[in-house]
């Protein structure tokens, strides 16, 4: 934080970041085996106060701060109201994705470091994450291709066994994450392909369903594999909050398809759902564990949903909706998830998977883009305004190249590993996920705010458990944005979102 010469003071448990260029319109913070920036954890000021919490395309890194509460208006013309009483879906978590690709690269860096990056994500001092979605066997983001029953006509799984990705690196990986976070892990699963001797094309990739029909030996053999990989991770005290249908189902419907897929319609996902998943599961050890349909592109949305939740044999079964944020861009957030909510509000919504760096325009990894944390911070607020509970990033870490991913898929993520240096870089998406994850713990309750007039800043607010306020500001534009808020039962909070910057307000309501 400042002091009131506008001097540095560095808050006890904060460590400044060792900014890097690479030439893009921000920069990294490199972190190696004995140091990293890092807020430390944060406790709020006392009632009459507030923490302020910037990152910048300038290059503050969640720069702490903290100002009075006033009890008088200053006079913007700009004020965001509060309005408490509008209460909206509660917070699950949010978090990344533990493929062999992440596993790969934070194995690849010294123990040290290794522990660095861990305790950025995962503890205390660390941005918070809850939520870790796990591939189930192989995906692109793997060097190679396989499931956990591989061996032809095995219908009863009697050679099912988890990969050496898993037991050597997937799985001590999320159990130091879990031994560092202060709280349980949310495990997600989600399968990218049945084994290629249960599939129509008889191989991992390309365009191909389930042999036969929902309710027959292929649908419950798929089904029983999905029961034996959570008793196969729970013998290593990894249990699963919840699991997908599967990965992006309408990829295994695409002709020429380059990766691992598995096709289904909504109307077999519904049955399968029914006749075999749901009852597998309930019949199971795990008939807690949650179900989430879809796991694909909110484009399919609200059509998806109807299919498969107003047929009460598969509804009784589901929890959810996962959605993916590719092609978000073309189909109104209102339309998709807005519609979904208000036909099935029995049911949330959470975003599973996203990723810079997709677009075959700019692919790949761009170190310090400001622009590709701004997506990030885009996406999540109109999620969150729009009933998501929750937001999955996709790769915890990459190479400086984007892998490995064996069809060369390279994409971006909010950590890159260079292995050669032995360092990690957090990428500004970093940071736009921690505006979030650091501050919005599970159980936070949306509530209502509003602007008083047109404005390019776009936000969301919540009341957390224990009381406080959380107000999250982006600011996509190129010029400063002076404001207030107010919050009525506490007062008028004065501040400014610096052009292309992200802005969490906090502070304690009682």
């Amino acid at each position: 934080m400042r002091n009131t010469t506008g001097a540095f003071i560095l808050l006890p448990g904060y460590n400044k970041c060792v900014a890097r260029n690479f030439g893009h319109d921000s920069v990294v913070c490199e972190c190696n085996s004995t140091y990293c920036d890092s807020i430390g954890s944060v406790s709020l000021p006392s009632l009459g106060q507030f923490s302020s919490y910037l990152s910048s395309i300038a290059g503050s890194r969640l720069e702490a701060s903290q100002g009075e509460v006033r009890a008088n208006s200053t006079g913007e013309r700009l004020r965001l109201t509060i309005v408490p009483y509008q209460k909206y879906q509660k917070i699950r978590g949010f978090g990344g994705a533990m493929t062999d690709a992440a596993a790969i690269n934070i194995l690849s860096l010294s123990a040290g470091a290794q522990e660095q990056l861990l305790r950025q994500y995962f503890s205390s001092e660390g941005i918070g994450y809850s939520v870790v979605r796990v591939p189930m066997a192989s995906c692109d983001f793997s060097t190679r291709l396989y499931t956990y029953a591989d061996t032809p006509g095995d219908y009863d799984l009697h050679n099912f066994t988890l990969a050496p990705e898993d037991i050597n690196m997937k799985i001590p990986l999320l159990q130091r994450a879990q031994a560092l976070s202060p709280h349980p892990l949310s495990l997600l699963a989600s399968a990218w392909s049945a084994p290629a001797w249960m599939k129509t094309n008889g191989a991992l990739t390309g365009k191909g369903s389930l042999k036969g029909q929902p309710g027959g030996k292929e649908h419950k053999t798929w089904a029983q594999y999905y029961v034996r990989f959570l008793e196969e991770y729970a013998k290593y005290n990894l249990t699963f909050w919840a699991l997908t249908t599967g990965n992006e189902p309408s990829a295994g419907m695409m002709t020429n398809y380059s990766f691992q897929a598995l096709g289904f319609t909504p109307e077999e996902q519904r049955d399968w759902v029914s006749l075999d998943l749901g009852p597998a599961l309930h019949a199971s050890s795990y008939p807690h564990t949650h179900v989430l349909i879809l796991d694909d592109n909110r484009i399919l949305l609200p059509h998806w949903a109807k299919v498969v939740l107003s047929d009460i044999h598969a509804g009784r079964y589901i929890h959810g909706v996962a959605v993916h944020w590719y092609l978000d861009s073309i189909v109104p957030p209102d339309i998709s998830l807005g519609t979904t909510h208000d036909l099935y509000p029995e049911y949330y919504l959470f975003g599973t998977e996203a990723c810079a760096g997709w677009n075959p325009r700019n692919k790949g990894v761009m170190l310090g883009s400001w622009d590709r944390a701004e997506q990030y911070a885009h996406d999540i607020i109109e999620d969150l305004n729009h009933y998501v509970v929750g937001w999955t990033d996709w790769n915890l870490a990459l190479d400086p190249n984007g892998g490995p991913n064996w069809v060369k898929n390279l994409v971006d993520s909010p950590v890159i590993v260079d292995a050669t240096r032995d360092v990690f870089y957090k990428q500004p998406s970093f940071y736009s996920m921690a505006h979030f994850s650091k501050f919005l713990w599970e159980g936070s309750q949306r509530v209502g705010v509003s602007a008083s007039g047109e404005t390019h800043l776009e936000f969301s607010a919540f009341i957390r458990p224990d009381g406080s306020l959380v107000l999250i500001i982006l600011n996509r534009s190129s010029s400063d944005i002076l404001f207030e808020v107010w919050d009525p039962p506490v007062g008028y909070i004065p501040s400014t979102a610096p052009a292309h910057s992200l802005l969490t307000l906090a502070w304690k309501r009682q």
